[in-house]
């Protein structure tokens, strides 16, 4: 099949393309403009330069494909709340529908994420049935993918678009050229992580998402949403998982709720005045404190989606940061 991706140059699209072209597909990916997409160059892949905030460019780019991956979104935590979140995830996103839907494409797979359903305990863990409860936090990525995840779903409901939305956790691995997720390990390896939150969340290694989204090209039900996850970790665990693969000394103190709250707050107040990019803000220390853990059930029954130990993850991904110089 002839595949088109946008967001290609992020952790998850770069596993991604990886995939495809040895499942025999050929594929093109949107690189946004200014963009020099490193670790794409090399890749048996077409390439083009756009935006998807560019419906034109984007509907040409896009013609006599068989289906579409959008992956392309604003992921930052910081700040927290701006418009440019909606611009790109949603007005982008119905962008993508429309070229899509003109193009006559055969399938849209979006790419969402978990946060848009409700999470839950580690004995009864969210699953694609949970009302979304996130728009508390006020972090527009959030709330932003939540909308764009809607649009996608009216127009199957109302205009018979045929789509797909994946829903991944947080991811683990290779490619995180960012980093994104990578943060956290390389914070654990400086040493600059002092204790453990008392909540958790759902960690998953990247390229079983990447597989799991290849197999939804055919297995995938139109109008179904799949949460893409794997082990449920609290953050004492995640961060003894993380030290134990770098070879470092754990964070061995439980910090309260009460003092993980009162330091992002202090550091939402400060880099606001002072205007820096802050190590933590008050709705991601508000997260840590909460469990965030989902059911991946649907996904590995459905889609087939592999299971990897993310002890496997993250031996991966820390063998690349370090043969790319991140540490």
């Amino acid at each position: 099949m002839k595949i088109f991706i946008t967001g290609a140059d992020g952790v998850l699209g770069n596993n991604l393309v990886r995939i495809l072209p040895d499942r025999g597909h050929d594929v093109k990916v949107l690189i946004e403009k200014g963009k020099q997409a490193k670790y794409l160059q090399d890749l048996p892949v077409e390439k083009c330069t756009g935006s998807i905030l560019d419906y034109e460019g984007l509907s040409a780019e896009m013609k006599s494909f068989d289906i579409v991956i959008h992956a392309a979104a604003k992921t930052d935590t910081w700040p927290p709340r701006h418009k440019t979140y909606y611009e790109v995830n949603v007005e982008g996103t119905k962008n993508v529908i429309k070229a899509v839907s003109e193009n006559k494409i055969s399938r849209l797979l979006h790419i969402g994420t978990a946060n848009s359903f409700g999470p839950g305990s580690k004995e009864h863990p969210g699953n694609e049935m949970n009302e979304f409860a996130a728009a508390k936090y006020r972090l527009d990525y959030i709330t932003s993918k939540y909308e764009a995840q809607k649009e996608v779903l009216r127009s199957v409901e109302e205009d018979g678009l045929d789509a797909v939305v994946l829903n991944p956790t947080f991811m683990i691995g290779p490619y995180d050229s960012k980093p994104s997720s990578g943060q956290m390990i390389m914070a654990v390896n400086q040493g600059k992580v002092p204790g453990y939150p008392p909540g958790g969340r759902n960690f998953v290694y990247v390229k079983d998402v990447a597989n799991a989204i290849a197999n939804a090209i055919d297995r995938g039900k139109k109008g179904e949403c799949y949460i893409l996850g794997n082990e449920n970790l609290s953050y004492k665990e995640a961060f003894g998982k993380m030290a134990a693969a770098l070879g470092v000394k754990a964070p061995g103190m439980k910090m309260p709720a009460s003092l993980t709250l009162t330091y992002g707050a202090v550091m939402s107040v400060a880099s606001a005045v002072f205007r820096f990019r802050p190590p933590a803000n008050y709705p991601m220390a508000l997260i840590s404190t909460e469990e965030h853990y989902y059911s991946n059930a649907k996904a590995v029954k459905e889609l087939l989606m592999p299971q990897t130990n993310i002890e496997d993850a993250l031996e991966e991904a820390i063998s690349w940061f370090r043969e790319n110089n991140y540490f």
